[in-house]
Parts: C-alpha cells; structure tokens; sequence
C-alpha cells in the first residue's frame, strides 16, 4: 500500500527549495508514495506559471492553507510589547514570537492536523527549517504521525523551536555540514540529523545563448559581466557587490566591467538608490526575476554571490555547471561547495574589500577564469548529480515512513 505524504512549505516566494523540491517530485518514486502538497503562498515562475501550475502538471494535488488574518488584540499586544521591550533585543523577539505562536502558529497547526487526518496522511515533509515548520511539527504531534524537515539553510532558533524539534521531529535533512553544524550548536540533537547536498541535473542547457543575452543587455563583447541570482533581502548583501563595482571601476579602474543582479525583494529600491549614488546606473543592471536564470548565468564571466548566511546554494550549482569562475562569501554552504584558489575564490561575508580583490584577481587572469570554471563543471558533474540527491532523500523518506 502507498504511504500518504503531505509536502509542506511555508515558503514566500520561488527560490532555490523550491526548484529542488520540483526536482525530487520529477524523479522520486511515485509508486511507493502518493503525495499532497500544501503551500501558503502561490508565488509565480512566470507571467502565465506558478507553482501550482508546476506540481499539478506532475499529477500531484495542490492545496493551499487557508489563513485568516491576525485579530487586532495581537497587533496591539505586539506593538505593546515592542514598546516596552525596547531595551532589550532579544527579549522583544522571544515576546513576538510567543504572541505568533498564540495567535498564528497554534491556528495553522490545528488546520494543517485536520487536514493530516482527513487525507489519512503518514507523513508530513517540510521543505524549510525548523522555526518556519513549527506548526507542521505540532500538527505531526497532534496526529501521532512521523515527521521529517529539509533544512535549506542555517538560522536561529529559540530554546521552545530547539525543544520542540528535539522532541517531535523524527528527521532532518540538512543541505550542507555548515547547517547541520549551526543547529547542533544551538541544541538540536545530532542524531535526528543527516547532510545530503542538493544536486542538479547535469544535461541542463541554456534555452538562449550566451551571446543572444548579452546582446539583450547591451553587453559588448571586450566587457567583462560579472552578476548575482537571488531573491533582493538584505542577508543576500547584494549592496556589498554594488559597492565592491563602484571600487572596482573607480579605484581600480576596470572600465570594462558590467554588473547583472537578478531577482526581486524589497530591497530593490535601496539598491537602486546605491547604484545611482555611486554613478553606476550605466553599469549595474537589476534585471528583476528571471524563470530562465541559467541562460543569464551562462552569460556571465564571472558569479558573485556575497550573502552572509546560505544553506547549500543552489545557483552555485547552476554557476559551476555552466563552468562560470564563482566568487562567494566564506559561509555555511559555499566552503563545502568551492575549493579555493582552483574552482573559485571564497572571502569573508561583509568584507567589501577582498569582495572586490577576489573579483580583480579573476578580471586580472582570464586563464585562471577559464580554469576555475571547467574545474568547477568537473566538479558538479561528479559530486552534485541529481541522481544521488534524489536517491539520498528517497532513502531518507523511506526510512522515516517506514
């Protein structure tokens, strides 16, 4: 008989999880299971695409949670506490997240524990971390049902999200050393823990060539594109690289040098006005989100990712495939993922100045760039397919269903 798995994600907005989880649905064994997928949001892909338009056309049902809004007692009860807490930045957060838990997280849990029991669901898989799956592991509790989470990346966690991880989360699959790590620091138990690297289809190509995008952007074929992939949040630090552009070409005097970010965020305002400030409207480009992010990417000469907190990035992946040099901030995901001075160059997150001297140390080498990039291809092709990323956390959910 076919296990009954319901796909959780409270997820805002398309990323990187997103696009693995489309992955494993494409490949994992629809025999042994029949899955569920249940969101909070219908984010798009494209005009005319969302997501659930992509997991209906896999033949999988697709619901979405039903969430009222927050009554008037909890915002003022924030605003209250926001008040007066305001001495203490930690304690205001614990109180924000207590009045979340009695206002929000308890209700989702009771509506998601309704659904478990009438679609006679075995197990829930959350594709997040455990402070955004709380109430998936309190509606599991509620339902006497196992429990597994896919942590995409690293983040902080209260002593009630360690606890209730600790005691009612069966497994978690952690997408990199660095977030398994981070969360046995902070007291979840080592032994509900286990890494599997996400992976990427190796047969993957552009659906337009490099040259076509870079004649889209105006881009000249003796300028050197440097670019970014990535929702426009602050930990992203995209500001860093605009800053790291605006030395590079006036202090350094790389006058053939372009910039391409894509993605959208609500730090696409601020950005814009750092760009224009430092007198680089001519040079770096926000694209906005692209559902074709690899034909972009494939156009680059150089990926630049600068965040200061990841899980495994995804986009690294998709930038070493297309045999692209990378340069990343020296954090949880990207260290496993580049071996310094061969596939790429890795600084410290924040660290504006070896940004730009990581990127001048490429732009200065076009044979170390052209090294770097097919030794990262190399690389992805035989440690990261998508073929052991699936068969990794199939074994997983296996076990965990029983």
């Amino acid at each position: 008989m076919k296990k009954n798995i319901l796909i959780l994600d409270t997820g805002k907005e398309w990323g990187g999880g997103t696009n693995s989880l489309l992955e494993l649905l494409r490949r994992v064994d629809r025999e042994k299971y029949r899955f569920t997928v249940l969101f909070y949001h219908n984010f798009d892909k494209t005009p005319g695409s969302d997501v659930k338009s992509e997991i209906e056309k896999l033949g999988i049902d697709f619901l979405l949670l039903e969430r009222g809004g927050q009554p008037a007692a909890a915002k003022i009860l924030k605003e209250t506490g926001r008040t007066i807490l305001f001495f203490s930045g930690k304690l205001k957060k614990l109180y924000i997240f207590f009045m979340d838990y009695l206002f929000r997280i308890k209700k989702d849990a009771e509506s998601i524990a309704a659904l478990i029991r009438e679609l006679n669901i075995d197990l829930i898989y959350m594709n997040n971390q455990p402070s955004s799956d709380l109430e998936g592991l309190i509606a599991a509790k509620k339902t006497g049902i196992r429990s597994l989470i896919h942590s995409r990346i690293e983040t902080g966690l209260n002593p009630f999200e360690v606890s209730t991880t600790n005691k009612h989360l069966t497994k978690m699959i952690c997408v990199s050393r660095g977030v398994k790590d981070s969360f046995v620091r902070q007291g979840v138990s080592g032994s509900i823990c286990t890494v599997i690297y996400n992976g990427i289809d190796s047969t993957i190509t552009p659906a337009v060539s490099a040259d076509r995008v870079r004649q889209e952007l105006g881009i000249k074929k003796d300028e050197i594109l440097i670019g970014s992939v990535g929702s426009l949040i602050k930990r992203k630090r995209f500001s860093d690289l605009v800053a790291s552009m605006a030395y590079l070409v006036n202090k350094k005097r790389h006058g053939r040098l372009k910039c391409l970010i894509l993605g959208e965020g609500p730090e696409r305002e601020y950005l814009s006005k750092e760009i224009e400030g430092n007198g680089l409207s001519d040079r770096v480009m926000l694209a906005g989100f692209k559902a074709d992010a690899i034909s972009y990417i494939n156009a680059m000469d150089i990926f630049v990712l600068p965040s200061e907190r990841e899980g495994f990035p995804r986009v690294i992946l998709e930038a070493m495939l297309m045999g692209k040099p990378v340069v990343a901030s020296g954090i949880a995901g990207p260290v496993e993922l580049i071996i310094p001075e061969q596939t790429g160059l890795l600084f410290p997150a924040g660290d504006r100045g070896k940004l730009a001297e990581s990127i001048s140390t490429f732009i200065s080498s076009p044979r170390f760039m052209t090294e770097a990039g097919e030794l990262g291809r190399m690389r992805v092709i035989e440690n990261f397919s998508i073929e052991k990323y699936v068969s990794e956390v199939s074994a997983i959910i296996s076990e965990v269903a029983g």
